[in-house]
């Protein structure tokens, strides 16, 4: 059956954690759906084009600072007068992988989403390392199964509600 929806995931990570989470929601999206092509891009990969070509979107981030990684900031910066006035309303959920809380990064996110105009359809799902010390921050992360379980949720429902026309 020909994909006739397209998810872009799109995903910044330095430790591995976020990639993982970006990961799991991508392989559950596409085993949940077979008509949503599901594109899953590295923040410095992504573009306007990738953008303008999907019709939902699931980013992911690590929290830095309190803040969407640099990387992802970089990639709403470069695409959005590309975008801008084209993507209106169009559906998004937000994965981050937190140190402490996350709940910063969310809101920086859902400034951005609001600035590119986009419909939340989830609530943001925060994992939370409680990496706090500079050989914690800085170490390779590894996600539980729990927590990806619930990454790959996400990443069906927002398959499943695209190819439904419910988002």
């Amino acid at each position: 059956m020909p994909a006739t929806k397209t998810l872009l995931i799109v995903y910044h990570s330095m430790t591995g954690g976020t990639r993982q989470m970006a990961e799991a929601a991508c392989a559950a999206a596409r085993a949940a759906e077979p008509t949503v092509a599901v594109r899953l891009l590295h923040a410095a990969e992504a573009h306007a084009a990738d953008v303008l070509a999907a019709d939902g979107y699931l980013f992911a981030t690590p929290e830095n600072l309190a803040a969407i990684s640099g990387q992802l900031k970089d990639f709403f910066d470069r695409c959005y007068y590309g975008a801008l006035d084209q993507i209106n309303g169009r559906p998004y959920a937000l994965l981050v992988c937190a140190g402490s809380d996350g709940q910063n990064a969310a809101r920086q996110m859902a400034r951005i989403a609001t600035g590119w105009r986009l419909n939340a359809v989830a609530e943001p799902l925060i994992v939370c390392t409680h990496a706090q010390t500079p050989e914690a921050i800085l170490a390779p992360k590894h996600i539980g199964a729990d927590d990806l379980a619930r990454c790959q949720s996400l990443g069906e429902a927002l398959a499943v509600g695209l190819a439904m026309g419910v988002f």
